[in-house]
Protein backbone atom coordinates (compact mmCIF):
# COMPACT_ATOMS: atom_id res chain seq x y z
CA UNK A 1 0.00 0.00 0.00
CA UNK A 2 2.83 2.37 0.85
CA UNK A 3 4.31 1.47 -2.53
CA UNK A 4 1.14 2.59 -4.28
CA UNK A 5 -0.87 -0.64 -4.60
CA UNK A 6 -4.55 0.23 -4.74
CA UNK A 7 -5.70 -3.40 -4.69
CA UNK A 8 -4.19 -6.26 -2.69
CA UNK A 9 -4.99 -9.84 -3.61
CA UNK A 10 -4.88 -12.19 -0.66
CA UNK A 11 -4.57 -15.68 -2.08
CA UNK A 12 -4.13 -19.21 -0.84
CA UNK A 13 -3.87 -20.54 -4.40
CA UNK A 14 -0.23 -21.62 -4.02
CA UNK A 15 -1.23 -24.56 -1.85
CA UNK A 16 0.75 -27.68 -2.62
CA UNK A 17 1.29 -31.09 -1.09
CA UNK A 18 3.79 -29.49 1.31
CA UNK A 19 2.22 -26.04 1.73
CA UNK A 20 -1.10 -25.83 3.58
CA UNK A 21 -3.36 -22.83 2.90
CA UNK A 22 -4.17 -20.17 5.47
CA UNK A 23 -7.97 -19.90 5.69
CA UNK A 24 -9.24 -16.91 3.72
CA UNK A 25 -11.26 -15.48 6.61
CA UNK A 26 -8.27 -15.57 8.99
CA UNK A 27 -6.07 -13.91 6.35
CA UNK A 28 -8.52 -11.18 5.39
CA UNK A 29 -9.32 -10.37 9.01
CA UNK A 30 -5.65 -10.08 10.00
CA UNK A 31 -4.70 -7.97 6.97
CA UNK A 32 -7.77 -5.73 7.28
CA UNK A 33 -7.04 -5.02 10.94
CA UNK A 34 -3.34 -4.46 10.30
CA UNK A 35 -4.14 -1.89 7.59
CA UNK A 36 -6.69 -0.21 9.88
CA UNK A 37 -4.09 0.04 12.67
CA UNK A 38 -1.61 1.62 10.22
CA UNK A 39 -4.32 4.00 8.89
CA UNK A 40 -3.92 2.56 5.40
CA UNK A 41 -7.15 0.60 5.00
CA UNK A 42 -9.02 3.25 3.02
CA UNK A 43 -6.19 3.44 0.50
CA UNK A 44 -6.63 -0.08 -0.89
CA UNK A 45 -9.17 -2.70 -1.82
CA UNK A 46 -8.76 -6.27 -0.60
CA UNK A 47 -9.65 -9.18 -2.84
CA UNK A 48 -9.63 -12.71 -1.40
CA UNK A 49 -8.75 -15.50 -3.83
CA UNK A 50 -9.67 -18.49 -1.76
CA UNK A 51 -10.13 -22.24 -1.85
CA UNK A 52 -12.34 -22.12 1.23
CA UNK A 53 -15.19 -19.96 -0.04
CA UNK A 54 -18.07 -21.95 -1.51
CA UNK A 55 -21.25 -20.96 0.32
CA UNK A 56 -22.95 -17.67 1.08
CA UNK A 57 -21.82 -17.58 4.70
CA UNK A 58 -18.16 -17.76 3.65
CA UNK A 59 -18.61 -14.77 1.35
CA UNK A 60 -20.61 -12.89 3.98
CA UNK A 61 -17.97 -13.29 6.67
CA UNK A 62 -15.05 -12.44 4.39
CA UNK A 63 -16.81 -9.29 3.19
CA UNK A 64 -17.93 -8.50 6.73
CA UNK A 65 -14.29 -8.59 7.82
CA UNK A 66 -13.00 -6.35 5.06
CA UNK A 67 -12.91 -8.10 1.68
CA UNK A 68 -13.88 -5.92 -1.25
CA UNK A 69 -14.42 -9.05 -3.29
CA UNK A 70 -14.07 -12.82 -3.09
CA UNK A 71 -12.86 -15.07 -5.91
CA UNK A 72 -13.69 -18.69 -5.01
CA UNK A 73 -11.22 -20.28 -7.41
CA UNK A 74 -11.58 -23.84 -6.13
CA UNK A 75 -15.36 -23.71 -6.43
CA UNK A 76 -15.05 -22.49 -10.01
CA UNK A 77 -12.48 -25.18 -10.78
CA UNK A 78 -14.81 -27.80 -9.27
CA UNK A 79 -17.76 -26.66 -11.39
CA UNK A 80 -15.61 -26.65 -14.54
CA UNK A 81 -14.23 -30.12 -13.73
CA UNK A 82 -17.71 -31.51 -13.04
CA UNK A 83 -18.87 -30.15 -16.40
CA UNK A 84 -15.83 -31.45 -18.27
CA UNK A 85 -16.17 -34.94 -16.79
CA UNK A 86 -19.90 -35.18 -17.51
CA UNK A 87 -21.05 -34.95 -13.89
CA UNK A 88 -23.12 -31.94 -14.97
CA UNK A 89 -25.41 -31.83 -17.98
CA UNK A 90 -23.05 -31.01 -20.85
CA UNK A 91 -25.90 -29.88 -23.11
CA UNK A 92 -25.60 -26.59 -21.22
CA UNK A 93 -22.35 -24.61 -21.40
CA UNK A 94 -20.15 -24.44 -18.31
CA UNK A 95 -20.91 -20.69 -18.15
CA UNK A 96 -24.52 -21.60 -17.33
CA UNK A 97 -23.40 -23.36 -14.14
CA UNK A 98 -20.89 -20.66 -13.19
CA UNK A 99 -23.53 -17.95 -13.71
CA UNK A 100 -26.07 -19.94 -11.67
CA UNK A 101 -23.57 -20.28 -8.83
CA UNK A 102 -22.74 -16.56 -8.89
CA UNK A 103 -26.45 -15.63 -8.93
CA UNK A 104 -27.13 -18.00 -6.03
CA UNK A 105 -24.37 -16.51 -3.89
CA UNK A 106 -25.52 -13.00 -4.82
CA UNK A 107 -29.11 -13.74 -3.81
CA UNK A 108 -27.87 -15.32 -0.60
CA UNK A 109 -25.82 -12.23 0.24
CA UNK A 110 -28.82 -9.97 -0.43
CA UNK A 111 -30.87 -12.13 1.94
CA UNK A 112 -28.21 -11.84 4.66
CA UNK A 113 -28.04 -8.05 4.22
CA UNK A 114 -31.81 -7.60 4.25
CA UNK A 115 -32.20 -9.70 7.41
CA UNK A 116 -29.71 -7.40 9.11
CA UNK A 117 -31.39 -4.24 7.83
CA UNK A 118 -28.40 -3.26 5.70
CA UNK A 119 -29.20 -1.74 2.32
CA UNK A 120 -25.79 -1.63 0.61
CA UNK A 121 -22.79 -3.89 0.37
CA UNK A 122 -20.61 -0.88 1.16
CA UNK A 123 -22.30 -0.58 4.57
CA UNK A 124 -21.75 -4.28 5.20
CA UNK A 125 -18.09 -4.44 4.15
CA UNK A 126 -15.86 -4.44 7.21
CA UNK A 127 -18.85 -3.96 9.55
CA UNK A 128 -17.93 -7.03 11.66
CA UNK A 129 -21.48 -7.69 12.75
CA UNK A 130 -20.79 -11.22 13.88
CA UNK A 131 -20.09 -13.07 17.07
CA UNK A 132 -17.13 -15.45 17.25
CA UNK A 133 -17.79 -18.93 18.53
CA UNK A 134 -14.94 -21.31 19.22
CA UNK A 135 -12.01 -18.94 18.72
CA UNK A 136 -9.72 -17.78 21.50
CA UNK A 137 -8.87 -14.18 22.36
CA UNK A 138 -5.44 -14.45 20.70
CA UNK A 139 -7.08 -15.12 17.32
CA UNK A 140 -9.91 -12.66 17.85
CA UNK A 141 -7.60 -9.80 18.83
CA UNK A 142 -5.40 -10.37 15.74
CA UNK A 143 -8.00 -11.22 13.09
CA UNK A 144 -11.43 -10.19 14.36
CA UNK A 145 -10.69 -7.27 16.68
CA UNK A 146 -13.59 -6.06 18.80
CA UNK A 147 -15.78 -9.01 17.80
CA UNK A 148 -17.86 -10.36 20.65
CA UNK A 149 -17.10 -13.86 21.88
CA UNK A 150 -18.87 -15.40 24.84
CA UNK A 151 -16.88 -18.62 24.63
CA UNK A 152 -13.14 -19.12 24.52
CA UNK A 153 -11.73 -21.47 21.95
CA UNK A 154 -8.94 -22.27 19.54
CA UNK A 155 -5.67 -20.36 19.52
CA UNK A 156 -3.29 -20.15 16.55
CA UNK A 157 -1.54 -23.41 17.47
CA UNK A 158 -4.89 -25.20 17.58
CA UNK A 159 -5.85 -23.73 14.20
CA UNK A 160 -2.49 -24.79 12.76
CA UNK A 161 -3.05 -28.38 13.90
CA UNK A 162 -6.54 -28.42 12.36
CA UNK A 163 -5.32 -26.93 9.07
CA UNK A 164 -2.46 -29.42 8.82
CA UNK A 165 -4.75 -32.34 9.66
CA UNK A 166 -7.23 -31.35 6.92
CA UNK A 167 -4.40 -30.67 4.49
CA UNK A 168 -2.83 -34.09 5.04
CA UNK A 169 -6.23 -35.73 4.64
CA UNK A 170 -6.72 -33.93 1.32
CA UNK A 171 -3.43 -35.31 0.03
CA UNK A 172 -3.63 -38.71 1.73
CA UNK A 173 -4.14 -40.73 -1.47
CA UNK A 174 -1.26 -38.89 -3.12
CA UNK A 175 0.96 -39.54 -0.08
CA UNK A 176 0.50 -43.30 -0.51
CA UNK A 177 2.07 -43.29 -3.98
Amino acid sequence: VLGGASILIISNRKETKTIAPIPGLIAIGAIHHHLVSKRLRTKTGLIVESSDAWETHHFATMIGYGASGVYPYLTYDTIINAHNTGKLDTSKPVEYYLDSYIKGVGKGLLKVLSKMGISTMQSYQGAQIFECVGLGQEVISKCFKDTISRLDGLDFEDLEREIITRHRAAYKDENRK
